[in-house]
């Protein structure tokens, strides 16, 4: 057993005790009943020193690793447990990580636990039980999992979020522990551009567009060349942060106005909103190559000081850029601007708010033989040794206490490789992105506090009111088939026909015919479909 310490999540402040089941076989606080059937059931499965594990596969993590296995949390796990894990990584990308999932799915071949945003199969997490993927876990987890047990109830809303309309709890998922922890995204700009033009930060389309115009046609890199990029914006961005669709009153996905789903591109807010981006490309304002750019791309344009504005992170955007450049370009500078608005003095409706359950979460496999140990283990992470592992990586090492604060050492605030404070974190745990933990704003403080503009970024990107973001809700299997069916194509020519009508490609005019097509391709059974889930939702 090991000692009780007080672990804050933020806004809950629970005593959480670490059960080491894997070790003792007991679950504190349990009568001798019932720990005496706990002992039988538990010798009666095979002593768990191996764990196949499926998971993607983090950018910072994989700058400086070849696997999870390399990081220093889970080489603490394992001298604690005495289990090995191999760790299976797909490709990065959402796109490859989507596809090896659905093929090793289709192949049968499975892990004893994948993480994954369950939300995201088709049908919900609810449908994979149904088709023998993955295990319920409501029973195992009240025998079996203490801390995360103890974690859902006291916080009912992460409950109801963890949970599916029929009351099934699928994994071990991924919690943001405080409400500060779910804006970390949004518009980053040249500050050092803006004030060698003598320009403020733009607040408005038309404050953006006069300033991507400066930016275009008046050389603020210096070097004489007409080579800036003026703004960068990928559709994964726009999907994750609706930043500049916001400002025309829709997301790039359904949304919710009071209790009614609508899908917001093929609103008229969509069109217009198009029809900005449209004149934005064609005068050569949005990156040209914007639909190819990937994370390293991404890097060079930035590094290579073409780069204006583009969407990204405090931490692994704002921060690492600015670190990265500290040493090469003194004046180079970044900085989070307000989502932009139509009219100067409104509030941004839509920003990035990220739910306090996201949505992964380790779902243990229909192929795992030790499912009960396999449970013990998972639970570990939300037990204060867990808990600081994930969060803050190894006492002594990555962090100190001080007066009960974990402090992070030079070897993440100051690394002596060089890494940037994103890549030297992901060495020694996860927090900086997700993981099977609750996540802690201790972490966040120091991460985002290392350099000033990061926390002010997340002060102002915390300005939208966001009501009009869908919950995380999943159609249930009867309608998972005919959703799955419908999205996927539906989603497809949506992404499609954003590059042509952006790229000129196809021309604004066809707009009516567009929306003409996608409701031809289901678009109404789907919103009758996510109505439905969100009428669930609210009654779960």
């Amino acid at each position: 057993m090991f000692k009780k310490r007080p672990v804050k999540y933020g806004t809950a402040a629970l005593t959480l005790t670490l059960a080491l089941s894997v070790v003792s076989g007991c679950v504190p606080g349990s009568n001798k009943a019932s720990q005496k059937a706990e002992s039988k059931e538990s010798e009666a499965s095979t002593k768990l020193t191996s764990l196949s594990y499926w998971a993607g596969f983090n950018p910072a993590a994989a700058a400086t690793m070849k696997s999870y296995n390399d990081m220093e949390a889970y080489k603490e796990m394992e001298r604690i447990t005495g289990v090995k894990v191999d760790f299976q990584h797909p490709p990065q990308g959402a796109t490859a990580e989507k596809e090896q999932f659905n093929l090793m799915l289709t192949s049968g071949n499975l892990p004893d636990v994948i993480e994954y945003n369950w939300n995201g199969y088709p049908g919900g997490p609810e449908k994979a039980i149904k088709d023998n993927r993955i295990i319920k876990l409501n029973d195992y987890i009240d025998k079996y999992a203490p801390n995360y047990k103890k974690v859902l109830a006291a916080n009912p809303e992460w409950k109801k979020q963890v949970t599916t309309d029929d009351g099934s709890i699928i994994g071990f998922h991924f919690i943001r522990g405080d409400r500060s922890l779910q804006v970390f995204k949004g518009p980053i700009i040249r500050k050092d551009w803006l004030d060698k033009l003598g320009l403020k930060p733009p607040t408005t389309i038309d404050e953006w567009y006069n300033v991507l115009k400066a930016f275009k046609e008046k050389d603020p890199n210096g070097n004489g060349k007409a080579d800036e990029i003026p703004l960068l914006l990928t559709l994964s961005e726009l999907k994750n942060s609706h930043a500049f669709i916001g400002a025309y009153g829709v997301p790039n996905s359904f949304y919710k106005e009071g209790n009614t789903v609508k899908f917001g591109p093929i609103e008229p807010g969509y069109k217009e909103f198009l029809t900005t981006m449209s004149k934005w490309y064609k005068e050569g304002l949005i990156d040209k190559d914007f639909a190819a750019t990937d994370n390293k791309l991404l890097d060079a344009k930035v590094t290579g000081n073409q780069l204006g504005a583009l969407i990204g992170n405090a931490g692994g955007g704002l921060g690492k850029y600015m670190s990265l450049m500290s040493p090469k370009d003194k004046n180079f500078k970044l900085t989070g601007v307000a989502y932009p608005v139509l009219k100067a003095g409104d509030k941004p409706q839509f920003g990035h708010l990220d739910q306090p359950v996201p949505g992964k979460s380790a779902a243990i496999t229909t192929s795992n033989k030790n499912i009960v140990e396999t449970v013990k283990w998972l639970d570990m992470g939300y037990g204060e040794q867990g808990h600081m592992l994930f969060n803050f990586g190894k006492e002594g090492v990555s962090y100190k206490l001080e007066n009960g604060y974990p402090k992070y050492t030079d070897i993440i605030t100051k690394n002596p490789e060089g890494l940037p404070m994103s890549q030297a974190l992901a060495k020694h745990n996860r927090a900086s992105w997700d993981g099977i933990m609750v996540q802690d704003k201790r972490y966040s403080e120091q991460f985002q506090g290392q350099i000033p503009e990061q926390l002010e970024s997340i002060n102002i990107w915390s300005t939208p009111t966001n009501e009009k973001e869908m919950p995380p809700v999943t159609p249930n299997k009867d309608e998972s088939t005919k959703y799955a069916a419908v999205m996927t194509d539906i989603n497809t020519y949506r992404d499609e026909m954003y590059n042509k009508f952006v790229m000129g490609a196809e021309p604004i005019e066809n707009f009516d015919k567009y929306v003409k097509t996608l409701k031809s391709m289901g678009i109404d059974d789907a919103i009758k479909i996510q109505q439905a889930a969100l009428e669930r939702y609210n009654k779960r």
